[in-house]
């Protein structure tokens, strides 16, 4: 090993550093398999919907003929989607759904934040016992409540409502698990300052905990939204009014309708789904960083 001498000290000279390529080299094929990976699943992704918009195009006539007739077809037509734009029910389908959804979400992002800040912050007992029934009730499927909450509306006389679709989708204990995991990162020196200035728990949730939150508020919102916008067994069985079906409903009762109008089938799917696709592409960075900060990466 060669060695220097500095003011008459010998010291040894650092071993030289290994050649780094192999390293990039890694990098580059792993970076390529990651890239051929996305590429397939965007593949398998993209075909169904190329072809639900290039079957929505065609006429009923032309889909009912099968496969070969939708791929040799080279007229397009927007005449699904006039007929479904021009009977008016979708409007009132995007209207019930626009409502219970916005509502929806203001109500779980409110008492969600609120028990996970609780489950949190303070400490009181039974707390953990609490958490606990609270994580259990995620692995009871939404389906087997659909009787109790049923039984529950109609001694209320809340069926046919608005709040039969909004009320029992509030409590969201996978809202209140995300939260609380955000929560828990949170510094506490910063509420222990404002106990210093005076403040309260309700203080201190309301000005120093929720704008904070604003990442996890809006990740919780966006998905809160989806799920209410999609979710089709609870409004199919508290709802019968037409004008308060949702597009969820809407479209089951389409499809019923239409039998062999794949067309118009495909149309008025595509048109249930646009309201998310361009929700998604417009706060895709809010989900990501919602998510990621609630310390459920990894």
């Amino acid at each position: 090993m060669a060695t220097t001498t500095v003011g008459g000290i010998s010291a040894a000279a650092p071993p030289a550093r290994a050649p780094r390529r192999q390293s990039g080299n890694s990098t580059r094929t792993f970076n390529i398999v990651c890239g051929v990976v996305l590429g397939i699943f965007a593949f398998i992704w993209l075909v169904p919907s190329l072809w639900a918009i290039k079957t929505s195009l065609t006429t009923n006539a032309v889909s009912a003929l099968g496969t070969p007739a939708i791929l040799k077809d080279t007229d397009p037509t927007l005449a699904s989607y006039l007929a479904l734009l021009e009977g008016g029910d979708i409007w009132n389908w995007y209207l019930a759904s626009f409502l219970t959804s916005a509502i929806t979400v203001v109500l779980t992002v409110v008492f969600a934040s609120m028990a996970g800040y609780a489950l949190s912050r303070l400490r009181f007992r039974g707390r953990n016992v609490v958490f606990a029934l609270m994580l259990l009730g995620i692995m009871i499927p939404g389906q087997v409540l659909i009787v109790p909450i049923f039984e529950g509306l109609g001694a209320v006389h809340l069926l046919n409502t608005y709040w039969a679709v909004i009320l029992p989708q509030v409590p969201a204990v996978i809202a209140v698990f995300v939260f609380k995991q955000f929560f828990d990162g949170l510094p506490v020196e910063l509420e222990e300052a404002a106990r210093l200035d005076g403040a309260g728990y309700w203080r201190i949730y309301r000005s120093v905990i929720m704008p904070l939150s604003k990442p996890v508020i809006s990740a919780m919102g966006i998905l809160t939204f989806v799920n209410v916008w999609n979710n089709l067994l609870l409004p199919l069985f508290v709802v019968s009014n037409p004008k308060l079906m949702t597009i969820p409903v809407g479209l089951a009762t389409v499809q019923g309708s239409f039998g062999q109008r794949y067309s118009d089938i495909q149309a008025s799917s595509l048109l249930g789904a646009l309201p998310l696709v361009i929700l998604f592409l417009i706060f895709q960075k809010r989900i990501v960083e919602g998510v990621a900060g609630t310390g459920l990466k990894g």
